[in-house]
């Protein structure tokens, strides 16, 4: 089974952060821009929380509150759950369902070093099916 790091190789290990002081709308234009559902919230290189679109979903829009006035350290989710480079996929997908969350940052050397997603997690499981179903498939065949 694929660990994390694997999938950090294949994807990238880009962090895309935002700093608590910033503004929702700042960051729902960031993770807009560059095509993701959560930010890790950093300051000065330590992670202080995650930020998602259901963050804002449920604690902005339905609350009336305005984007441009709140910001981001008032609807984080403090309590962030990761993993490390070496726990497996399975592992990932056991943890984000027992917890509920749907991206995990991904910590080395008390580092942030990635983020993974519940897609990713999925994706590795459906390729790592496919090349058991073809190497069963070519060993029956001969």
């Amino acid at each position: 089974m694929k660990l994390v790091q694997h999938l950090l190789d294949a994807k990238g290990n880009e962090i895309i952060s935002i700093a608590p002081d910033a503004s929702v709308f700042d960051a729902i234009k960031l993770m807009a821009g560059k095509g993701v559902g959560s930010l890790v919230v950093m300051k000065g290189g330590d992670i202080k929380g995650i930020v998602t679109e259901r963050d804002y979903a449920r604690k902005v829009i339905i609350r009336g509150r305005s984007s441009e006035s709140t910001s981001v350290g008032e609807i984080m989710t403090a309590d962030v759950v990761t993993t490390t480079t070496d726990q497996t996929v399975n592992e990932c997908m056991a943890l984000m369902t027992e917890k509920g969350v749907r991206h995990l940052p991904v910590v080395a050397d008390a580092k942030v070093v990635g983020m993974i997603s519940m897609r990713d997690l999925v994706h590795a499981i459906i390729v790592d099916q496919q090349e058991e179903i073809e190497q069963l498939e070519h060993y029956i065949s001969g």
